[in-house]
């Protein structure tokens, strides 16, 4: 093995919403950064994302498999790359909701308080917004939370012609659609890599390793502190030393990391006497409805509206449902091709509906619901396996926001009846591979023993560990946790600068 000839004053493992992120928040302050990535590069735009192709290839998977709670093994659906997930998301960047922070009272439990609020993260938000180009509209969201200043850039216009109806359609049901709030910049939606990583190497004190698969954290003797990271980086394992390391591979890879780092002071894996590195394990309940047009659609346009008015429940129903987004052209919207469950149903319902006619015939339906943490619902290691083990609950919530919004699109089809000639609705819901909202796996709190993390991040047992993915999430919330990461991101940045200072 290796070991580095540098000292780095931080290392930051990952370079998705969160590493790369603060790796650019802490790049101006002339630190001597090492940035370390697993994957390599990656085309922003795969020539397969136009083509019917992406349906049947899960190029988007991981290398290894993971197994289940059953023990059988699957692929997940995360990606490895320079800017991580963020290479795969489409680029939907909302705020959690004020009450999202409180303590909130759902079916089947309750989703636990923060203990830093909505104001603790505003301006970091408006910071995130700036930062990763963010286009919305402010107003017509009825469960929007107080911006203390407008969206960097004007709202993205609705099209086709059929989604700009769809909208009007929308609020002659007294519902209020909104602008989704887009990270767009010029070359297409932001990632991570644009936003965070590529910006961050501009300077001269930050340095990026790709194909760096980091294995192990080591401590010190007395197990107070992270001495060096091993890393393979292509065939060569290497050992990397810093005052500072920041995990940041994802809530399941980031809790994997400190488990399998076990060593005598930290017997079931570093920074785990709370024993809950690796419970909690959320990723919400996600559902798509397909909605089949008469007239075909290029299947490439954006994703731009959004519906909350059964965000905290509806007439017959007193518990929040979840928030509802448009696909955007299903050829584009790589989450949705990487669900086959969505074309085998429309094959049941419609033999002779093709790949083709699929993703241009159709309007796809994003729903959004909370789930609930659970310490049954987890990361850990059996044997040398990572094994995922995780329940649905707060299915009913869900369920019933599903049923609501096909009937808000049967309305919607009565009023535009030209635009839709089906009245089949074809549903799908994500299995254990679509990890993309993962989270919880690392809560943060004040109390050592109810959480993995403090405040700023920091682990409570070890002085100079961090993690700043959504693995801190102590609840999941309905809407997508990418921008309450970037914020979070810029936050813990803050923090270190404060601690490094001098």
């Amino acid at each position: 093995m290796i070991i580095d000839d540098l000292f780095y004053d931080v290392i930051i493992i990952g370079t998705g919403a969160g590493g790369g992120t603060l790796a650019r928040k802490l790049a101006p302050t002339g630190l001597k950064i090492l940035v370390l990535e697993r994957g390599d590069y990656q085309a922003k735009e795969s020539s397969e994302l136009s083509d019917t192709e992406v349906f049947k290839k899960e190029q988007y998977h991981a290398p290894e498999s993971w197994t289940d709670e059953a023990g059988e093994p699957f692929y997940p659906q995360t990606n490895y790359a320079v800017g991580g997930n963020t290479k795969t998301w489409y680029g939907a960047l909302m705020r959690m909701r004020e009450r999202d922070f409180e303590a909130v009272r759902h079916q089947n439990g309750i989703s636990p308080e923060w203990e830093l609020k909505y104001a603790d993260f505003e301006p970091y938000y408006t910071e995130a917004e700036t930062l990763y180009q963010v286009h919305g509209k402010l107003g017509n969201d009825p469960t929007e939370p107080n911006h203390s200043q407008n969206y960097p850039f004007s709202e993205v216009d609705h099209e086709p012609a059929i989604v700009q109806e769809i909208y009007e359609s929308l609020s002659k049901q007294e519902l209020h659609p909104f602008h989704l709030p887009l990270g767009l910049g010029d070359q297409g939606r932001t990632d991570s890599e644009d936003s965070g990583t590529t910006p961050a190497l501009k300077y001269e004190n930050v340095t990026l390793k790709t194909s760096a698969q980091v294995l192990w954290l080591h401590t010190n003797p007395s197990g107070t502190e992270v001495r060096g990271v091993q890393a393979k980086v292509g065939d060569q394992y290497y050992l990397f030393l810093s005052h500072i390391v920041v995990v940041s591979c994802g809530a399941i890879n980031s809790a994997a990391l400190l488990l399998r780092s076990q060593n005598e002071k930290h017997p079931n894996g570093v920074g785990n006497q709370s024993g809950l590195v690796g419970r909690n394990l959320m990723k919400q309940q996600l559902s798509v409805v397909v909605q089949l047009t008469a007239s075909p659609n290029s299947g490439l346009f954006p994703r731009t509206i959004g519906v909350n008015d059964f965000y905290w429940g509806d007439r017959d129903f007193d518990f929040p449902m979840g928030h509802i987004q448009n696909s955007g052209g299903i050829l584009q919207d790589v989450l949705f091709s990487e669900a086959p469950p969505v074309f085998s149903a429309i094959k049941a319902l419609l033999p002779n509906f093709g790949l083709r006619q699929l993703a241009t015939r159709s309007i796809g339906w994003w729903m959004q619901t909370e789930d609930l943490p659970s310490l049954d619902n987890r990361v850990h290691y059996v044997g040398e396996k990572l094994r995922v083990e995780y329940t649905v609950n707060n299915f009913e919530a869900h369920d019933r926001l599903v049923y609501r919004w096909v009937d808000v699109l049967k309305q919607v089809e009565a009023d535009q009846a030209a635009m839709f000639n089906r009245s089949a609705h074809p549903r799908s819901d994500m299995p254990i591979q679509v990890v993309a909202h993962q989270s919880g796996t690392c809560r943060f709190g004040s109390d050592p023993a109810s959480s993995v993390l403090d405040l700023n991040c920091r682990s409570h047992e070890i002085d100079n560990l961090y993690v700043v993915d959504s693995s801190f999430f102590p609840s999941s919330s309905s809407v997508s946790p990418g921008l309450t990461v970037i914020a979070n991101a810029l936050r813990v940045g803050d923090h270190l600068i404060e601690r490094l200072k001098g």
